[in-house]
């Protein structure tokens, strides 16, 4: 398996926030499937990442596919928050530095996308997550 992917299952699996600091190029991007725009920035990412880590942590989330190429990687996976069975599809570009440039994430159907969108806001909007975040960023 590609380092990067390892690095990248490491950080889901522990929420390992200072490993994700690592792999995270500074200029990455994040493609929400919630929001229009797109979040930019190694600090902006860190928090949808690890915001989504935390909302997914009892989700039974697991990646069911890989497919990978020499800088990007598709990752599907499946999870069920509140019964609601997720589908969804991890798109992840990296540069000849092994960073990640781009996150981009697709979810289907509606009912999971809505799901997710409340849950994402309310863990957003938790001020300790912040907290925490801030202070494994320093």
């Amino acid at each position: 398996m590609n380092e990067l992917l390892s690095s990248w299952h490491e950080v889901v699996k522990h929420h390992d926030a200072k490993l994700l600091k690592t792999i995270l190029d500074k200029d990455a991007v994040f493609f929400s499937p919630i929001l229009f725009k797109p979040q930019k920035g190694r600090k902006k990412v860190m928090i949808y990442l690890l915001s989504a880590a935390k909302m997914f942590k009892d989700a039974q989330f697991h990646y069911v596919k890989e497919i990978v190429g020499e800088r990007d990687a598709m990752l599907e996976f499946n999870a069920i928050i509140d019964g609601i069975h997720i589908d969804g599809v991890d798109i992840i570009t990296w540069n000849e530095e092994h960073k990640i440039t781009e996150f981009k994430v697709m979810i289907r159907p509606s009912k999971a996308i809505e799901k997710v969108g409340e849950k994402m806001m309310a863990h957003l909007q938790d001020m300790s997550l912040w907290d925490k975040i801030k202070l494994k960023l320093s």
